[in-house]
């Protein structure tokens, strides 16, 4: 094949170290901005990006170009200087260690788009520990529980 084709949808979630909730509604809009600027800079196209108090998820395409620990290694580290910059509060902000990156069939691109959207209510009821749970269970992600979360 001549040409190199791609349409790779991922769903990224990582939260703030020890889930912390920094993540306010005063500084969510502009976050959730930078962080789709962040991924659109390294062509990995945002489609929906939101959260809550204390983490974020990423609806995105994957570029070629880029392995996904680089994109979640640039997003992460881009984001977490943008928001020490923004307030004296912010001064201890830190994302955790690790992330979670899931792949989406374009099926299913509008329910995880709904999905990311409500948010807030989603969160009425389920903590993030037990949605990110979830996703490993369902995408069938073997792992330690002392070292998902930090």
């Amino acid at each position: 094949m001549p040409q190199s084709l791609s349409k790779v949808h991922t769903h990224i979630i990582f939260s703030t170290k020890h889930r912390q909730p920094f993540i306010n509604k005063n500084i969510q809009p502009c976050l959730y901005d930078y962080l789709g600027g962040v991924c659109k800079g390294l062509d990995c196209n945002p489609i929906q990006v939101g959260g809550h108090i204390d983490h974020v998820h990423i609806l995105c395409l994957l570029s070629r170009k880029i392995s996904q620990m680089n994109l979640l290694e640039q997003v992460k580290k881009e984001s977490s200087k943008w928001m020490k910059k923004q307030d004296q509060k912010y001064s201890d902000f830190y994302w955790q260690d690790g992330y979670g990156i899931f792949s989406v069939s374009p099926l299913h691109v509008d329910r995880a788009v709904s999905y990311i959207k409500n948010q807030e209510v989603h969160h009425k009821t389920v903590s993030f520990k037990e949605e990110f749970k979830t996703f490993l269970k369902n995408y069938d992600v073997d792992y330690d529980e002392r070292y998902v979360f930090d």
